[in-house]
Protein backbone atom coordinates (compact mmCIF):
# COMPACT_ATOMS: atom_id res chain seq x y z
CA UNK A 1 0.00 0.00 0.00
CA UNK A 2 1.64 3.45 -0.83
CA UNK A 3 1.60 6.66 1.08
CA UNK A 4 -1.22 8.06 -0.99
CA UNK A 5 -4.06 4.81 -0.43
CA UNK A 6 -2.56 5.52 3.36
CA UNK A 7 -3.61 9.21 3.78
CA UNK A 8 -6.46 8.26 1.99
CA UNK A 9 -7.69 5.31 4.01
CA UNK A 10 -6.41 7.50 7.13
CA UNK A 11 -9.23 10.06 5.64
CA UNK A 12 -11.51 7.25 5.09
CA UNK A 13 -11.93 6.29 8.67
CA UNK A 14 -11.62 9.93 10.20
CA UNK A 15 -14.63 10.62 8.08
CA UNK A 16 -16.60 7.65 9.01
CA UNK A 17 -16.95 6.49 5.15
CA UNK A 18 -13.64 3.37 6.11
CA UNK A 19 -13.89 0.85 3.68
CA UNK A 20 -12.75 -2.80 5.16
CA UNK A 21 -10.30 -4.56 3.03
CA UNK A 22 -11.24 -8.01 4.19
CA UNK A 23 -14.74 -7.41 4.76
CA UNK A 24 -16.26 -11.58 4.34
CA UNK A 25 -13.88 -12.21 6.69
CA UNK A 26 -15.15 -9.92 9.65
CA UNK A 27 -18.71 -11.16 8.64
CA UNK A 28 -17.85 -14.53 9.25
CA UNK A 29 -16.26 -13.82 12.48
CA UNK A 30 -19.40 -11.66 13.10
CA UNK A 31 -21.77 -14.55 12.59
CA UNK A 32 -20.06 -17.07 14.77
CA UNK A 33 -20.04 -14.46 17.38
CA UNK A 34 -23.88 -13.96 17.33
CA UNK A 35 -24.60 -18.35 17.53
CA UNK A 36 -22.34 -18.23 20.06
CA UNK A 37 -24.65 -15.62 22.08
CA UNK A 38 -27.72 -16.76 20.68
CA UNK A 39 -27.12 -20.78 20.15
CA UNK A 40 -27.91 -22.05 23.53
CA UNK A 41 -30.30 -19.07 24.39
CA UNK A 42 -32.88 -19.74 22.12
CA UNK A 43 -33.11 -24.09 21.67
CA UNK A 44 -36.00 -25.48 22.19
CA UNK A 45 -35.66 -27.77 25.22
CA UNK A 46 -37.30 -30.92 23.71
CA UNK A 47 -35.98 -31.09 20.41
CA UNK A 48 -32.35 -29.16 21.28
CA UNK A 49 -33.33 -27.27 17.82
CA UNK A 50 -33.35 -23.67 16.77
CA UNK A 51 -37.09 -22.35 17.96
CA UNK A 52 -39.50 -22.77 15.51
CA UNK A 53 -42.53 -20.24 15.99
CA UNK A 54 -41.44 -19.82 19.62
CA UNK A 55 -44.22 -20.16 22.41
CA UNK A 56 -42.93 -18.16 25.65
CA UNK A 57 -44.95 -19.52 29.08
CA UNK A 58 -45.31 -17.33 32.21
CA UNK A 59 -42.76 -18.87 33.82
CA UNK A 60 -40.01 -17.47 31.13
CA UNK A 61 -39.14 -20.53 29.28
CA UNK A 62 -39.89 -21.01 25.38
CA UNK A 63 -41.01 -24.07 23.43
CA UNK A 64 -41.43 -24.67 19.64
CA UNK A 65 -44.75 -24.40 19.24
CA UNK A 66 -45.09 -28.11 17.84
CA UNK A 67 -43.18 -29.21 20.27
CA UNK A 68 -45.93 -27.49 22.94
CA UNK A 69 -48.71 -28.90 21.48
CA UNK A 70 -47.45 -32.44 21.56
CA UNK A 71 -45.99 -32.13 25.29
CA UNK A 72 -49.74 -30.21 25.63
CA UNK A 73 -51.68 -33.09 23.76
CA UNK A 74 -49.45 -35.94 26.31
CA UNK A 75 -51.88 -34.44 29.17
CA UNK A 76 -49.43 -32.27 30.80
CA UNK A 77 -50.46 -28.52 32.19
CA UNK A 78 -46.51 -28.37 33.91
CA UNK A 79 -43.47 -26.29 32.15
CA UNK A 80 -41.21 -29.58 31.57
CA UNK A 81 -38.16 -27.29 32.84
CA UNK A 82 -39.09 -25.87 35.76
CA UNK A 83 -42.50 -27.61 36.56
CA UNK A 84 -44.61 -24.48 37.21
CA UNK A 85 -48.25 -24.71 36.29
CA UNK A 86 -48.99 -23.66 32.68
CA UNK A 87 -51.49 -20.70 31.98
CA UNK A 88 -54.96 -21.74 30.83
CA UNK A 89 -54.88 -18.81 28.40
CA UNK A 90 -51.33 -20.45 27.12
CA UNK A 91 -52.78 -23.92 26.21
CA UNK A 92 -56.01 -22.81 24.98
CA UNK A 93 -54.31 -20.54 22.83
CA UNK A 94 -50.81 -19.97 22.13
CA UNK A 95 -49.01 -17.02 21.04
CA UNK A 96 -46.02 -16.55 19.19
CA UNK A 97 -43.86 -14.81 19.73
CA UNK A 98 -42.44 -12.41 17.10
CA UNK A 99 -39.36 -10.62 18.95
CA UNK A 100 -37.95 -14.34 19.07
CA UNK A 101 -38.82 -15.15 15.60
CA UNK A 102 -37.10 -12.29 14.02
CA UNK A 103 -33.89 -12.94 16.09
CA UNK A 104 -33.68 -16.26 14.84
CA UNK A 105 -34.49 -15.08 11.47
CA UNK A 106 -31.05 -12.70 11.96
CA UNK A 107 -29.04 -15.68 13.47
CA UNK A 108 -30.21 -17.94 10.28
CA UNK A 109 -29.56 -14.99 7.45
CA UNK A 110 -25.95 -14.28 9.13
CA UNK A 111 -24.73 -17.79 9.00
CA UNK A 112 -25.31 -17.48 4.97
CA UNK A 113 -23.81 -14.54 5.25
CA UNK A 114 -26.48 -12.15 4.10
CA UNK A 115 -25.98 -8.63 4.30
CA UNK A 116 -27.78 -7.31 7.34
CA UNK A 117 -26.77 -3.62 6.76
CA UNK A 118 -30.25 -3.16 4.19
CA UNK A 119 -33.56 -2.17 5.88
CA UNK A 120 -35.24 -5.43 7.45
CA UNK A 121 -38.31 -6.15 5.59
CA UNK A 122 -39.54 -8.84 8.12
CA UNK A 123 -42.08 -6.96 9.68
CA UNK A 124 -42.30 -3.94 8.21
CA UNK A 125 -44.84 -1.55 9.56
CA UNK A 126 -47.24 1.23 7.39
CA UNK A 127 -47.19 4.20 9.40
CA UNK A 128 -50.81 6.13 9.31
CA UNK A 129 -48.83 9.77 9.78
CA UNK A 130 -46.42 8.83 6.24
CA UNK A 131 -49.23 8.95 4.07
CA UNK A 132 -50.76 11.41 1.76
CA UNK A 133 -54.33 10.32 2.43
CA UNK A 134 -56.00 8.37 4.82
CA UNK A 135 -59.73 6.89 5.10
CA UNK A 136 -61.80 10.11 6.00
CA UNK A 137 -65.39 10.16 7.05
CA UNK A 138 -67.64 13.24 5.03
CA UNK A 139 -69.03 16.25 6.09
CA UNK A 140 -72.99 15.90 6.64
CA UNK A 141 -72.43 11.82 6.87
CA UNK A 142 -74.61 9.90 9.20
CA UNK A 143 -72.85 9.17 12.18
CA UNK A 144 -71.97 5.60 12.48
CA UNK A 145 -69.47 3.47 14.85
CA UNK A 146 -65.80 2.94 14.42
CA UNK A 147 -65.23 2.97 10.50
CA UNK A 148 -68.65 1.96 9.35
CA UNK A 149 -69.36 5.36 7.41
CA UNK A 150 -65.74 5.72 6.15
CA UNK A 151 -64.20 6.63 2.55
CA UNK A 152 -61.55 4.90 1.26
CA UNK A 153 -58.27 7.43 0.76
CA UNK A 154 -55.89 7.29 -2.07
CA UNK A 155 -55.19 4.55 -3.76
CA UNK A 156 -51.19 3.71 -3.05
CA UNK A 157 -50.71 1.10 -5.62
CA UNK A 158 -51.50 0.81 -9.32
CA UNK A 159 -53.38 -2.47 -10.11
CA UNK A 160 -56.84 -3.29 -11.27
CA UNK A 161 -59.10 -4.45 -8.45
CA UNK A 162 -59.18 -8.11 -10.04
CA UNK A 163 -55.28 -8.44 -10.22
CA UNK A 164 -53.80 -12.04 -8.98
CA UNK A 165 -50.54 -12.85 -7.10
CA UNK A 166 -48.43 -10.47 -4.70
CA UNK A 167 -47.94 -6.84 -5.73
CA UNK A 168 -44.54 -6.07 -7.01
CA UNK A 169 -42.56 -3.02 -7.00
CA UNK A 170 -43.33 -1.91 -10.29
CA UNK A 171 -46.61 -1.87 -8.88
CA UNK A 172 -45.64 0.87 -6.07
CA UNK A 173 -44.70 3.79 -7.37
CA UNK A 174 -44.61 5.20 -4.03
CA UNK A 175 -42.09 3.31 -2.27
CA UNK A 176 -40.67 0.73 -5.02
CA UNK A 177 -40.86 -2.34 -2.94
CA UNK A 178 -43.92 -4.01 -3.63
CA UNK A 179 -46.48 -4.66 -0.84
CA UNK A 180 -44.15 -6.80 1.28
CA UNK A 181 -45.57 -10.00 3.44
CA UNK A 182 -46.11 -9.18 7.26
CA UNK A 183 -47.02 -5.72 6.37
CA UNK A 184 -49.81 -4.84 8.68
CA UNK A 185 -52.49 -2.11 9.05
CA UNK A 186 -55.34 -0.79 11.39
CA UNK A 187 -58.60 -0.88 8.92
CA UNK A 188 -59.79 -2.53 6.15
CA UNK A 189 -59.70 0.77 4.32
CA UNK A 190 -56.11 0.87 4.52
CA UNK A 191 -55.59 -2.62 3.66
CA UNK A 192 -57.73 -1.64 0.29
CA UNK A 193 -55.43 1.15 -0.09
CA UNK A 194 -52.35 -0.78 -0.83
CA UNK A 195 -54.79 -3.55 -3.15
CA UNK A 196 -54.05 -6.54 -1.31
CA UNK A 197 -57.59 -7.05 -0.44
CA UNK A 198 -60.21 -4.73 -2.05
CA UNK A 199 -64.12 -5.08 -0.78
CA UNK A 200 -64.16 -3.10 2.97
CA UNK A 201 -66.34 -5.83 4.58
CA UNK A 202 -66.39 -9.05 2.59
CA UNK A 203 -64.57 -11.77 3.45
CA UNK A 204 -63.55 -12.86 -0.22
CA UNK A 205 -62.43 -10.77 -3.48
CA UNK A 206 -63.73 -12.32 -6.17
CA UNK A 207 -66.00 -12.70 -9.24
CA UNK A 208 -67.53 -16.22 -10.06
CA UNK A 209 -66.87 -16.42 -13.48
CA UNK A 210 -63.13 -14.99 -12.72
CA UNK A 211 -61.91 -16.56 -10.13
CA UNK A 212 -61.27 -15.62 -6.61
CA UNK A 213 -57.91 -12.76 -5.77
CA UNK A 214 -57.88 -12.38 -1.97
CA UNK A 215 -59.62 -13.77 1.25
CA UNK A 216 -59.49 -12.05 5.19
CA UNK A 217 -59.26 -14.28 8.08
CA UNK A 218 -61.46 -12.87 10.43
CA UNK A 219 -63.16 -16.42 12.79
CA UNK A 220 -66.37 -15.45 10.86
CA UNK A 221 -67.32 -18.95 11.02
CA UNK A 222 -66.84 -21.44 13.84
CA UNK A 223 -65.59 -23.94 11.21
CA UNK A 224 -62.43 -22.84 10.37
CA UNK A 225 -59.06 -23.98 11.33
CA UNK A 226 -56.02 -22.26 10.96
CA UNK A 227 -52.47 -24.18 11.07
CA UNK A 228 -50.61 -21.33 9.37
CA UNK A 229 -48.77 -23.03 6.18
CA UNK A 230 -52.61 -24.30 5.61
CA UNK A 231 -56.00 -23.72 6.83
CA UNK A 232 -59.24 -24.54 6.06
CA UNK A 233 -61.53 -22.21 5.09
CA UNK A 234 -65.24 -21.69 4.99
CA UNK A 235 -67.91 -19.74 2.52
CA UNK A 236 -69.50 -17.16 2.48
CA UNK A 237 -73.77 -16.96 2.84
CA UNK A 238 -76.06 -19.03 5.26
CA UNK A 239 -75.87 -16.18 7.75
CA UNK A 240 -78.36 -14.63 9.95
CA UNK A 241 -78.27 -11.02 9.11
CA UNK A 242 -79.71 -9.86 12.51
CA UNK A 243 -75.93 -9.90 13.31
CA UNK A 244 -75.52 -12.91 15.67
CA UNK A 245 -73.21 -14.88 13.40
CA UNK A 246 -75.69 -17.99 13.45
CA UNK A 247 -76.26 -19.72 10.71
CA UNK A 248 -79.66 -20.32 9.20
CA UNK A 249 -79.48 -21.96 5.56
CA UNK A 250 -76.92 -24.16 3.61
CA UNK A 251 -74.13 -22.67 1.72
CA UNK A 252 -73.79 -22.99 -2.14
CA UNK A 253 -70.97 -22.29 -5.11
CA UNK A 254 -72.74 -19.69 -5.87
CA UNK A 255 -70.93 -16.16 -6.34
CA UNK A 256 -68.02 -15.28 -3.86
CA UNK A 257 -67.81 -19.63 -3.02
CA UNK A 258 -67.84 -19.92 -6.99
CA UNK A 259 -64.95 -17.75 -7.68
CA UNK A 260 -63.23 -19.79 -4.99
CA UNK A 261 -64.04 -22.80 -6.90
CA UNK A 262 -62.19 -21.21 -10.15
CA UNK A 263 -59.17 -20.70 -8.34
CA UNK A 264 -58.86 -24.03 -7.02
CA UNK A 265 -59.78 -25.31 -10.70
CA UNK A 266 -57.17 -23.04 -12.15
CA UNK A 267 -54.63 -22.99 -9.49
CA UNK A 268 -54.39 -19.22 -9.13
CA UNK A 269 -52.72 -17.76 -6.21
CA UNK A 270 -54.91 -15.98 -3.70
CA UNK A 271 -53.71 -13.62 -1.29
CA UNK A 272 -54.11 -13.74 2.39
CA UNK A 273 -54.84 -11.35 4.88
CA UNK A 274 -55.39 -12.66 8.65
CA UNK A 275 -57.07 -10.18 11.40
CA UNK A 276 -56.84 -10.00 14.92
CA UNK A 277 -60.54 -10.73 15.10
CA UNK A 278 -59.64 -14.49 14.73
CA UNK A 279 -59.69 -15.47 18.43
CA UNK A 280 -59.19 -19.14 17.93
CA UNK A 281 -55.71 -18.61 15.88
CA UNK A 282 -51.82 -18.80 17.22
CA UNK A 283 -50.80 -17.13 13.56
CA UNK A 284 -53.57 -14.44 13.82
CA UNK A 285 -51.89 -10.62 14.86
CA UNK A 286 -52.24 -8.97 18.02
CA UNK A 287 -53.77 -6.12 16.10
CA UNK A 288 -55.02 -4.90 13.09
CA UNK A 289 -54.73 -6.67 9.75
CA UNK A 290 -51.57 -8.66 8.44
CA UNK A 291 -51.02 -10.04 4.81
CA UNK A 292 -49.23 -13.09 5.37
CA UNK A 293 -48.62 -14.01 1.51
CA UNK A 294 -50.42 -15.92 -1.49
CA UNK A 295 -51.89 -19.17 -0.85
CA UNK A 296 -53.37 -21.83 -3.59
CA UNK A 297 -56.53 -23.32 -2.95
CA UNK A 298 -55.86 -27.44 -3.85
CA UNK A 299 -59.05 -28.79 -2.78
CA UNK A 300 -62.99 -27.93 -2.35
CA UNK A 301 -66.04 -29.21 -0.93
CA UNK A 302 -69.30 -29.52 0.78
CA UNK A 303 -70.13 -30.75 4.38
CA UNK A 304 -72.44 -30.49 7.41
CA UNK A 305 -71.49 -27.78 9.57
CA UNK A 306 -70.65 -27.26 13.32
CA UNK A 307 -74.23 -25.48 12.87
CA UNK A 308 -76.27 -28.46 11.51
CA UNK A 309 -76.31 -26.53 7.97
CA UNK A 310 -73.82 -27.48 4.97
CA UNK A 311 -70.80 -25.04 3.98
CA UNK A 312 -68.37 -24.88 1.24
CA UNK A 313 -65.02 -25.89 2.63
CA UNK A 314 -61.67 -25.07 0.92
CA UNK A 315 -58.57 -26.33 1.57
CA UNK A 316 -55.58 -23.63 1.61
CA UNK A 317 -51.21 -24.24 1.08
CA UNK A 318 -49.18 -20.76 1.51
CA UNK A 319 -47.21 -20.79 -1.92
CA UNK A 320 -45.06 -17.65 -1.36
CA UNK A 321 -41.32 -16.67 -2.11
CA UNK A 322 -41.31 -14.77 1.00
CA UNK A 323 -40.92 -16.65 4.26
CA UNK A 324 -43.92 -16.58 6.62
CA UNK A 325 -44.11 -14.17 9.58
CA UNK A 326 -44.59 -16.56 12.14
CA UNK A 327 -41.38 -18.98 11.24
CA UNK A 328 -37.97 -18.47 11.79
CA UNK A 329 -37.02 -19.32 8.28
CA UNK A 330 -35.17 -17.25 5.91
CA UNK A 331 -36.50 -18.92 2.28
CA UNK A 332 -40.10 -18.97 1.51
CA UNK A 333 -41.91 -21.79 0.84
CA UNK A 334 -41.24 -24.90 -0.94
CA UNK A 335 -43.73 -27.28 -2.87
CA UNK A 336 -45.25 -29.54 0.24
CA UNK A 337 -47.99 -32.60 0.56
CA UNK A 338 -51.07 -31.86 1.56
CA UNK A 339 -52.58 -32.58 4.96
CA UNK A 340 -54.47 -35.20 5.73
CA UNK A 341 -58.05 -33.69 6.50
CA UNK A 342 -60.62 -36.30 8.31
CA UNK A 343 -63.50 -34.31 7.55
CA UNK A 344 -63.08 -35.22 3.73
CA UNK A 345 -64.78 -38.76 4.50
CA UNK A 346 -68.02 -37.88 5.09
CA UNK A 347 -67.68 -34.73 2.59
CA UNK A 348 -70.13 -34.02 0.03
CA UNK A 349 -68.80 -33.31 -3.58
CA UNK A 350 -65.38 -33.08 -3.59
CA UNK A 351 -63.44 -30.99 -6.19
CA UNK A 352 -59.82 -31.19 -6.72
CA UNK A 353 -57.94 -29.67 -9.71
CA UNK A 354 -56.84 -31.93 -12.50
CA UNK A 355 -54.35 -29.88 -14.86
CA UNK A 356 -51.33 -28.55 -13.86
CA UNK A 357 -51.44 -24.69 -12.03
CA UNK A 358 -51.23 -21.55 -12.85
CA UNK A 359 -48.92 -20.85 -10.48
CA UNK A 360 -46.59 -23.15 -9.32
CA UNK A 361 -43.17 -23.90 -8.32
CA UNK A 362 -40.13 -23.72 -10.83
CA UNK A 363 -37.45 -26.27 -9.84
CA UNK A 364 -34.76 -24.43 -12.14
CA UNK A 365 -35.29 -21.32 -10.65
CA UNK A 366 -35.96 -22.28 -7.30
CA UNK A 367 -39.12 -19.94 -6.61
CA UNK A 368 -43.26 -19.81 -6.89
CA UNK A 369 -43.61 -18.62 -10.83
CA UNK A 370 -46.52 -18.14 -13.50
CA UNK A 371 -46.17 -21.08 -15.00
CA UNK A 372 -49.20 -20.13 -17.45
CA UNK A 373 -50.19 -16.38 -18.54
CA UNK A 374 -51.95 -14.78 -15.57
CA UNK A 375 -55.68 -13.89 -16.41
CA UNK A 376 -56.61 -10.61 -18.35
CA UNK A 377 -57.83 -8.02 -16.37
CA UNK A 378 -61.39 -7.07 -16.52
CA UNK A 379 -60.58 -3.68 -14.75
CA UNK A 380 -59.57 -0.49 -15.15
CA UNK A 381 -56.26 0.08 -13.47
CA UNK A 382 -56.61 2.08 -10.07
CA UNK A 383 -53.54 3.72 -9.08
CA UNK A 384 -51.02 6.41 -7.58
CA UNK A 385 -51.46 10.04 -9.91
CA UNK A 386 -49.15 9.97 -12.68
CA UNK A 387 -46.89 13.40 -13.67
CA UNK A 388 -46.33 14.04 -16.84
CA UNK A 389 -46.75 10.96 -18.00
CA UNK A 390 -44.24 9.19 -15.71
CA UNK A 391 -45.08 7.47 -12.46
CA UNK A 392 -42.96 9.17 -9.74
CA UNK A 393 -40.80 7.14 -7.73
CA UNK A 394 -38.90 7.37 -3.88
CA UNK A 395 -35.42 6.64 -4.49
CA UNK A 396 -34.90 4.43 -1.02
CA UNK A 397 -32.80 5.36 1.71
CA UNK A 398 -29.87 4.24 2.47
CA UNK A 399 -29.34 2.00 5.27
CA UNK A 400 -27.08 2.85 8.07
CA UNK A 401 -24.08 0.44 8.41
CA UNK A 402 -25.06 -1.26 11.56
CA UNK A 403 -23.42 -4.83 13.16
CA UNK A 404 -25.42 -7.81 13.23
CA UNK A 405 -25.44 -7.41 17.08
CA UNK A 406 -26.97 -3.89 16.51
CA UNK A 407 -29.33 -5.46 14.64
CA UNK A 408 -30.47 -7.79 16.97
CA UNK A 409 -30.61 -5.71 19.92
CA UNK A 410 -32.65 -2.96 18.42
CA UNK A 411 -35.20 -5.88 17.78
CA UNK A 412 -35.44 -6.73 21.68
CA UNK A 413 -37.10 -3.44 22.49
CA UNK A 414 -40.02 -2.62 25.18
CA UNK A 415 -43.31 -2.26 23.54
CA UNK A 416 -44.09 0.43 26.34
CA UNK A 417 -40.94 2.50 26.73
CA UNK A 418 -39.44 1.93 23.17
CA UNK A 419 -35.28 0.68 25.10
CA UNK A 420 -34.14 -2.44 25.03
CA UNK A 421 -35.82 -4.98 27.32
CA UNK A 422 -34.39 -4.81 31.19
CA UNK A 423 -35.67 -7.70 33.35
CA UNK A 424 -38.11 -8.95 30.20
CA UNK A 425 -41.37 -10.19 30.82
CA UNK A 426 -43.40 -11.93 28.34
CA UNK A 427 -47.27 -11.95 28.26
CA UNK A 428 -49.28 -15.09 27.58
CA UNK A 429 -50.47 -12.97 24.30
CA UNK A 430 -46.92 -13.30 23.43
CA UNK A 431 -45.85 -9.00 23.92
CA UNK A 432 -42.45 -8.40 25.33
CA UNK A 433 -42.01 -5.75 28.16
CA UNK A 434 -39.63 -4.20 30.80
CA UNK A 435 -40.32 -5.47 34.31
CA UNK A 436 -40.62 -1.92 35.56
CA UNK A 437 -42.87 -0.81 32.93
CA UNK A 438 -45.22 -3.45 33.37
CA UNK A 439 -45.66 -2.96 36.73
CA UNK A 440 -46.20 0.92 36.29
CA UNK A 441 -49.03 0.52 34.09
CA UNK A 442 -50.37 -0.95 36.62
CA UNK A 443 -49.83 0.52 39.52
CA UNK A 444 -52.54 1.03 42.23
CA UNK A 445 -54.61 -1.38 40.16
CA UNK A 446 -55.97 -4.43 42.60
CA UNK A 447 -56.54 -8.35 41.54
CA UNK A 448 -60.20 -8.88 43.07
CA UNK A 449 -62.84 -5.59 43.14
CA UNK A 450 -64.64 -5.22 46.47
CA UNK A 451 -68.58 -5.00 46.01
CA UNK A 452 -71.16 -3.64 48.33
CA UNK A 453 -75.02 -2.94 47.83
CA UNK A 454 -76.44 0.65 48.25
CA UNK A 455 -77.41 -0.95 52.06
CA UNK A 456 -73.84 -1.23 52.97
CA UNK A 457 -73.95 -5.18 52.62
CA UNK A 458 -71.07 -6.83 50.92
CA UNK A 459 -71.50 -9.05 47.95
CA UNK A 460 -69.48 -11.27 46.27
CA UNK A 461 -66.12 -9.84 45.27
CA UNK A 462 -65.83 -9.70 41.65
CA UNK A 463 -62.25 -10.35 39.79
CA UNK A 464 -60.65 -7.23 37.96
CA UNK A 465 -60.79 -7.65 34.65
CA UNK A 466 -56.65 -6.21 33.71
CA UNK A 467 -55.77 -5.82 30.01
CA UNK A 468 -52.31 -5.90 28.04
CA UNK A 469 -51.22 -2.47 27.68
CA UNK A 470 -50.92 -3.28 23.54
CA UNK A 471 -54.27 -5.71 22.65
CA UNK A 472 -57.52 -6.98 24.91
CA UNK A 473 -56.74 -9.94 26.46
CA UNK A 474 -57.04 -10.44 30.06
CA UNK A 475 -53.85 -11.02 32.00
CA UNK A 476 -54.55 -10.79 35.36
CA UNK A 477 -53.34 -14.39 36.52
CA UNK A 478 -49.96 -13.31 34.70
CA UNK A 479 -49.53 -10.50 36.59
CA UNK A 480 -50.61 -12.10 40.17
CA UNK A 481 -47.18 -14.27 39.88
CA UNK A 482 -45.40 -12.64 36.99
CA UNK A 483 -42.19 -14.30 36.29
CA UNK A 484 -39.20 -12.68 34.05
CA UNK A 485 -38.24 -14.38 30.80
CA UNK A 486 -34.61 -15.67 31.90
CA UNK A 487 -33.48 -16.81 28.90
CA UNK A 488 -34.72 -13.86 26.90
CA UNK A 489 -32.47 -11.67 29.14
CA UNK A 490 -29.73 -13.70 29.28
CA UNK A 491 -29.72 -13.34 25.59
CA UNK A 492 -29.46 -9.62 25.64
CA UNK A 493 -27.12 -9.49 28.67
CA UNK A 494 -24.85 -11.03 26.97
CA UNK A 495 -25.37 -9.57 23.78
CA UNK A 496 -25.01 -6.49 24.83
CA UNK A 497 -21.95 -6.95 25.97
CA UNK A 498 -20.03 -8.49 23.07
CA UNK A 499 -22.11 -5.41 21.33
CA UNK A 500 -20.24 -2.32 22.98
CA UNK A 501 -17.30 -4.21 23.58
CA UNK A 502 -16.87 -4.06 19.71
CA UNK A 503 -17.81 -0.96 19.23
CA UNK A 504 -15.45 0.50 21.92
CA UNK A 505 -12.24 -1.77 20.04
CA UNK A 506 -13.48 -0.20 17.28
CA UNK A 507 -13.12 3.83 18.49
CA UNK A 508 -9.81 3.06 20.09
CA UNK A 509 -8.71 1.74 16.55
CA UNK A 510 -10.20 5.13 15.39
CA UNK A 511 -8.44 7.39 17.77
CA UNK A 512 -4.90 5.41 17.09
CA UNK A 513 -5.22 6.51 13.34
CA UNK A 514 -5.94 9.82 14.03
CA UNK A 515 -2.87 10.54 16.46
CA UNK A 516 -0.96 9.00 14.15
CA UNK A 517 -2.38 11.35 11.22
CA UNK A 518 -1.68 13.92 13.64
CA UNK A 519 1.84 13.25 14.10
CA UNK A 520 4.01 15.69 12.52
CA UNK A 521 5.96 14.06 9.13
CA UNK A 522 9.41 14.15 8.47
CA UNK A 523 9.03 15.84 4.98
CA UNK A 524 8.10 18.83 7.53
CA UNK A 525 11.31 19.15 9.08
CA UNK A 526 13.84 21.63 7.74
Amino acid sequence: MTEKEKARRRREIVSGKQIWINENEEDEGEEKDVLSVLGESIKCPFCYMLLDRPVTMSCGHNFCLKCFKKWIGQGKDTCVKCRSQINRQMIDQPRINLVLVTAIRLVKESRKNVALRRPQTAYPQVNQEDRPDNPFIREGAAKKAGMANASSGRIFVTIPTDHFGPILAENDPERNQGVLVGESWTHRLNCRQWGVHWPHVAGIAGQAKYGAQSVVLSGGYEDDEDHGEWFLYTGSGGRDLSGNKRTNKDQSFTNSNEALRVSCKQGYPVRVVRSHKEKRSSYAPQDGLRYDGVYRIEKCWRKLGIQGYKVCRYLFVRCDNEPAPWTSDEHGDKPRPLPEIPELEEALGIFERAHTSSWDYDEEEGRWKWKKPPPPSQQRVIGASLKDGKRTKKTPRKSQETSVKGTLLKGFCCVLCKNILTLPMTTPCAHNFCKACLEEAFKGKAFIKERKCHNGRKLRSQKNFMKCPTCPLDISEFLQNPQVNRELEDAIGRLREEFYESDNNKEDANEEVIEEDEKPSNDNKL
